[in-house]
């Protein structure tokens, strides 16, 4: 039986490798500093136009957080050209499809319309970074917007403050430390020039990517990135935080009490940033750990202990060194120290016995799998292009960076499981109010 799964494994890996096609692009700066990304497949008769700013939420100051997820939301209220709320109106009567996200490190902005609506979607962004309404009508509507949405998906949400809660422990310094949805006092304080500064600053061609990905004639693409960006004036130079962190030491305990019946164990542990060598490692231990019904936490803890009722472990993948995260939601019954010996237990697992070759080829698997199921959409096409170039340094990194992953062996696994998951980390119990002391 061990046999037939391994050349099953070893079958299916073959297969996807020779389903990776190399994503073919060109790639150019206009005077003004915007870089500009164009692939070209004419597989369907769609395009995506999108445009990706290095601002996130560690770009804001400590008094005004939460301005990168604000103008997320505000940036779609119109321009000098575009009447407040019909900037998605464009979009839809076109046939299309629009949105936008935030991160610590980005702010995304893109549009999949028709081919033939390309010229829509390259107007619609050159106005949003050349003149977009940022006034304190748009501000004061986004700000219950925003506020709606903290209520919905964090005060309101079961654990919904966990990202929240290991950050703010994971950091002393960096902004990495508050949330990317930010906090509204802050929001609140803000005047209708703190918003038009942060506009001004951030929002500028020299601090953007332009990715134009899908059924396109290249010359007609360029010429169209003329019209509408090359006359929009460049701004000052944006330079990246460079905030001094201390190395964390120790473990960093603490109990939060929430409106929850089940206790909740939350561990937040330290990583390298997004595209150093460890991060790949370290993301594969994620996976090992959670990535499907046959991983670690999940057999572990919720098959054969009945411990669990829901387990998980990601990476937040950080420009400037990020944290992993695991966590597990207590069966009934089960006490938050029990259930923290459950999941450290997995983890020294890894770190004394490693990882079976056979475990680790369908780790790789899934992976190639997951690339591929990306790649079916030029949407995700698009998205990784311009995460490989401002993220990255490197748009050549949207085909190679797999290989990455690809080049690991089980004994990297078990040695970022001892590097970075060990006893410096931060510790959190989950628990019903009703059980706070008085």
């Amino acid at each position: 039986m061990r046999i037939a799964a391994a050349a099953t494994i070893t079958m299916l890996a073959t297969t996807t490798i020779a389903q990776r096609s190399e994503i073919a692009f060109t790639e150019f700066d206009l005077d003004n500093g915007l870089h500009v990304i164009l692939h070209e497949d004419h597989t369907t008769p769609i395009v995506t136009v999108s445009v990706m700013y290095h601002v996130g939420s560690k770009n804001e100051d400590p008094t005004r957080r939460g301005f990168a997820h604000f103008f997320e939301h505000l940036l779609f209220e119109g321009s000098e050209n575009i009447d407040r709320g019909e900037f998605s109106r464009y979009v839809e009567k076109a046939g299309g499809v629009l949105n936008a996200n935030t991160t610590a490190d980005r702010t995304y902005y893109y549009e999949v319309l028709p081919s033939n609506q390309l010229e829509l979607g390259l107007w619609l962004e050159s106005e949003r970074m050349l003149h977009a309404k940022v006034d304190q009508k748009g501000v004061d509507t986004q700000r219950e917007v925003v506020k709606e949405e903290r209520r919905q998906r964090y005060e309101n949400q079961p654990y919904g403050t966990i990202l929240m809660e290991v950050l703010s422990r994971s950091y002393a310094n960096h902004p990495y430390r508050w949330p990317t949805i930010g906090f509204m006092e802050d929001l609140n304080a803000a005047s209708e020039a703190d918003y038009k500064d942060f506009y001004k600053r951030f929002y500028v061609p020299n601090n953007a990517v332009l990715v134009i990905a899908g059924d396109i004639d290249q010359q007609s693409a360029r010429d169209l990135v003329a019209r509408y960006f090359k006359d929009i004036p460049r701004g000052k130079e944006v330079l990246q935080p460079d905030v001094k962190e201390p190395e964390p030491k120790g473990e960093r305990r603490d109990v939060v009490y929430d409106r929850i019946q089940l206790p909740a164990v939350v561990l937040g542990f330290r990583i390298p940033p997004a595209g150093s060598k460890d991060f790949y490692a370290v993301d594969m231990v994620n996976r090992l750990l959670s990535n499907g019904n046959s991983s670690r936490l999940n057999v572990a803890l919720k098959d054969q202990q009945e411990k669990a009722i829901a387990t998980g472990a990601f990476s937040l993948p950080f420009e400037q060194g990020g944290v992993a995260v695991m966590y597990a939601i207590a069966n009934a019954g089960v006490g938050a120290d029990d259930l923290e010996r459950g999941m450290l237990e997995e983890v020294r697992r890894i770190q004394q016995e490693g990882v079976p070759k056979e475990e680790f080829q369908k780790l790789m698997t899934q992976l190639e799998t997951e690339l591929v199921q990306d790649r079916a959409r030029v949407a995700g096409i698009a998205s990784d292009l311009a995460r490989c170039y401002l993220l990255l340094g490197d748009t050549r990194l949207v085909n190679t960076e797999i290989d990455r992953y690809l080049q690991l062996t089980p004994d990297d696994l078990k040695q970022a499981a001892i590097t970075y998951f060990g006893p410096t980390r931060v510790v959190l119990h989950y628990l019903p109010k009703g059980e706070r002391k008085p």
